[in-house]
């Protein structure tokens, strides 16, 4: 069966809460015969991931709105509105968003099926919104959840978030 055309309207989910963050969900794999997953992605200042690759899917951010410190490879970029980066397969990666309001990020993974990660990882968002205090799962369940889930998404940790 050929994939359907899709048609995402603004604000009409799903989303999922992980990370102190809102994924709200484009199009996924299972929408695209497994060719690519888009979420629009809505972080608060100081979110961080630590140093890791993706063995399965090449990346790409489009930084809507917001600062975000980009590291890949050896090299750190300082994104800002309408900065684009591409991210090849494999490449080692952090980042951290800078400033004092959130950033809004249009992220696409090349073939799909990272966003399932999330999902799993995080909680279903009761409204498309970053959560509040209460909401989502608590760091250390989270972190324990990471670790589980992960490997079975090809995602590699390989040291610390950027310092802060």
């Amino acid at each position: 069966m050929s994939p359907s055309v899709v048609v995402h309207r603004t604000g009409q989910g799903p989303g999922t809460w992980a990370m102190g963050s809102l994924f709200e969900h484009l199009v996924g794999a299972q929408q695209t015969d497994g060719l690519l997953g888009m979420s629009l992605v809505t972080q608060p200042p100081g979110t961080a991931t630590p140093l890791h690759r993706h063995t399965a899917e090449a990346e790409a951010l489009f930084v809507l709105e917001g600062r975000v410190d980009y590291r890949a490879g050896e090299e750190l970029h300082e994104l800002a509105d309408g900065d684009f980066l591409y991210l090849p397969l494999g490449v080692p990666h952090a980042f951290r968003i800078r400033g004092q309001r959130p950033a809004r990020l249009l992220s696409l993974t090349v073939p799909g099926g990272l966003m399932g990660l999330y999902d799993e990882v995080g909680v279903p968002a009761s409204e498309l919104r970053l959560p509040g205090p209460g909401e989502g799962r608590p760091v250390p369940q989270e972190i324990g959840r990471w670790n589980e889930v992960g490997p079975r998404y090809g995602l590699e940790v390989l040291g610390p978030p950027l310092p802060e």
